[in-house]
């Protein structure tokens, strides 16, 4: 074989996004609509669908309606995804919504499943994870980064760990603030563009490739809708530009890709440190309000945005925040002082905390 040097193209840079959420979060209904806007046509969107008919449950739908289906059951070893792979590329598929991905990982036949049959056949050390980790990478991740399918979406569900965390010199456990994706490790390093659905709807970006028209595509903060995927399209596309999300959402957050003028006007320090403890009082970086506000630091803000990037950063808030009755139920009917502290700890960023650790002491003492 000979090899060569060719000039790079923009259009070898194909989109690979990574949704992940809890259950119900609307991952399934967020890849079909950006699959529609990208693809244009649903018959030519396809699932490979895991979830035992729960991603059919929009063939009807008026917007979405219309997809094609490759059910996996039983088997969800890497080969057979990516042999199913395989089957939505001899279909000349313009989009490919994967969902989900987490069995891959932990189904029935998957990579766990492989390592532990090679335990409990008598295998150890590295010979556990040797063969489930080559065909991970081999049949599945593989195939996923040399498809010529010109969009796929995989969708994974995920969970709150937790964590190992000393306080007071004492060692405990507790929930982590980090959602994460049920799948390999390093998975998202693979995605194009990856981010979690919180229990609004709304998408929250964990990486955008450095391409700017890329952070106008997905709108930070909002669901995902099929302008979302039009915009997609229009990237993949190589346009010069690609038209921006709406001037301000809801909450008048700032959204407009125009560049920022360098003419006085900037937030005080003091309304910068009030937006950087917002952030960190609802678990927001700072990055995202500045892609919002596609700026690159807090410093380049114009004044008279600040308003609105407080409501969108406490918008947000708002969204993630939990139940307050409903966490209270929980604690009332934790099994154990540690269970209930452990709920309790979920909250602690939130307004309603003071309350539920009163109520925590009461029940289960100081």
């Amino acid at each position: 074989m000979t090899y060569s040097f060719r000039p790079a193209a923009a259009s070898e840079a194909k989109p690979l996004v990574g949704l992940y959420a809890e259950s119900g979060c609307g991952k399934t209904k967020s890849a079909l609509l950006l699959a529609k806007g990208f693809a244009g046509d649903m018959a030519k969107v396809g699932m490979i669908e895991t979830e035992s008919g729960r991603g059919e449950a929009y063939a009807n739908d008026p917007v979405v309606g219309g997809y094609r289906v490759l059910p996996l059951r039983g088997d969800f070893s890497p080969k057979a995804y990516g042999q199913a792979i395989g089957a939505a590329e001899a279909a000349s598929l313009q989009a490919l919504i994967i969902d989900s991905a987490s069995h891959e990982w932990e189904g029935v036949g998957g990579v766990l499943a492989m390592a532990a049959a090679n335990q409990a056949d008598g295998k150890k050390g590295v010979l556990v994870w040797q063969k489930p980790k080559i065909e991970h990478q081999r049949e599945f991740m593989g195939r996923l980064m040399q498809t010529p399918i010109p969009l796929v979406i995989v969708c994974m569900r995920a969970k709150y760990p937790m964590e190992e965390k000393v306080a007071g010199g004492k060692k405990d456990w507790v929930r982590s603030e980090n959602l994460e994706p049920k799948q390999s490790d390093d998975i998202l390093y693979e995605m194009f563009v990856h981010a979690w659905i919180d229990r609004a709807h709304n998408l929250h970006v964990t990486k955008f490739t450095l391409d700017e028209e890329m952070r106008r595509v997905f709108s930070d903060g909002e669901p995902i809708t099929v302008d979302t995927g039009k915009r997609l399209a229009a990237w993949a596309a190589g346009r010069p530009s690609v038209s921006a999300p709406k001037a301000a959402d809801e909450t008048g957050a700032p959204t407009s890709a125009a560049p920022r003028s360098s003419a006085p006007g900037r937030i005080t320090a003091e309304q910068k440190a009030e937006l950087e403890r917002e952030c960190d009082a609802a678990l927001i970086s700072v990055t995202k309000v500045c892609d919002k506000a596609k700026i690159f630091s807090l410093d380049e803000m114009e004044a008279e945005d600040f308003d609105a990037a407080l409501a969108w950063v406490r918008k947000v808030a708002a969204s993630r925040a939990p139940d307050e009755a409903a966490t209270l139920r929980k604690i009332e009917a934790a099994k154990d002082r540690e269970a209930a502290a452990e709920i309790l700890d979920t909250c602690r960023n939130f307004p309603f905390y003071d309350r539920l650790s009163s109520a925590f002491v009461a029940q289960w003492g100081q």
